[in-house]
């Protein structure tokens, strides 16, 4: 956990750019750090959000860029004067990836690529890139293309003729966010509709937006080239998620199986046990290190690691959360807070 003193010294005097600005994770960034001394530079492709971000924070130290990380000058204009890069602009629905996958590599991959090109090129301090669970032995598009996002990323981090520091940060289910599940869930409820699920035993890794963003500052804090940093976090099924929020909001709507959609896992895996044998192990996260070794193959062959393969870290062998503590964290949620109170009241 990192403290608000070291925060603050962190971005003391630095100018600050977020790509994908007015996303969940974006929007959340900018409101932990829009009080200390920094500059803030919001940079996406949409108008509207960024107008509502606008007259919401009202401050001087934020400017607001409308831009497209897959067009070079635009993220290159964004990074003059930057020493610090949150990388979180992505195509991030599985489905739509699925059946736009030149869409997902063009954001995901070559987006990617511009906007960690632009940083070395602009002399950038540091920069963390977001990532996900889906990025582990995918199956889908969406997870296909991070992964890459990933594999570039290490690239540049492995080029010792340039400044920037590069760390990734990967975790999974953020609660509540944009696309994720409950929020379709709340509608159903509110509508009267009954809850759609896709598999009752498929597993979710769930992690709080404040959680992620204090993971990014970990990242950013300590994070040497080419590191991922990994929450460590609980997980529960689709099902209890339904059943403990229709708890919750005293519904008795009925739980629907639709199927599993397309591209969709019924577990997900943070970490794959290759992955984990590089790996420092903290109380709240696992920090890989970078497979620093060159391409000189003979080395493949006559060094290895003596240590033994562990299993992957995956949504079915992590904490399971009880219902007792998975309605917990649901009533943690501002929005469910809200919602409740309007109920009752």
């Amino acid at each position: 956990m990192i403290n608000q003193s070291e925060i603050k010294k962190i971005f003391n005097k630095k100018t600050v750019l977020i790509t994908g600005g007015t996303g969940s994770f974006g929007s959340t960034m900018l409101n932990k750090i829009v009080n200390l001394n920094c500059k803030i530079k919001i940079f996406s492709r949409d108008e509207l959000k960024q107008d509502l971000l606008r007259s919401k924070i009202k401050s001087k130290n934020v400017d607001f860029i409308i831009g497209d990380v897959r067009d070079k000058k635009s993220i290159n204009y964004a990074m003059k004067g930057v020493d610090i890069v949150f990388h979180a602009a992505a195509l991030k629905q599985v489905p739509s990836c699925e059946f736009f996958p030149d869409q997902a590599a063009a954001t995901n991959i070559v987006g990617s690529k511009n906007v960690f090109s632009a940083a070395i090129d602009n002399e950038v301090s540091k920069v963390v890139a977001l990532s996900t669970d889906k990025a582990v032995m995918p199956i889908n598009s969406m997870g296909m293309t991070k992964a890459l996002m990933e594999k570039i990323l290490l690239s540049k981090a492995r080029k010792p003729s340039h400044k920037t520091v590069f760390s990734i940060v990967r975790y999974g289910n953020v609660i509540y966010s944009r696309g994720s599940v409950l929020p379709l869930f709340v509608e159903q409820i509110l509508n009267k509709k009954q809850i759609t699920i896709t598999e009752p035993n498929m597993t979710r890794f769930l992690i709080s937006l404040d959680e992620a963003i204090n993971l990014v500052f970990v990242a950013l804090k300590s994070g040497n080239n080419g590191d991922i940093f990994i929450k460590k976090s609980p997980a529960a099924t689709i099902y209890q998620m339904a059943k403990c929020l229709l708890e919750i909001l005293n519904s008795k709507q009925k739980i629907k199986t639709i199927g599993v959609r397309h591209g969709e896992k019924v577990a997900e895996t943070l970490a794959t046990k290759n992955e984990l044998l590089f790996s420092e192990n903290s109380k709240n996260y696992f920090k890989i290190k970078i497979d620093s070794r060159s391409l000189n193959y003979d080395n493949y062959f006559k060094k290895g690691s003596s240590k033994k393969l562990k299993e992957d870290y995956t949504s079915e062998n992590t904490e399971r959360l009880t219902n007792t503590k998975l309605k917990k964290v649901l009533l943690d949620i501002p929005d469910i807070k809200k919602l409740i109170k309007k109920w009752i009241y």
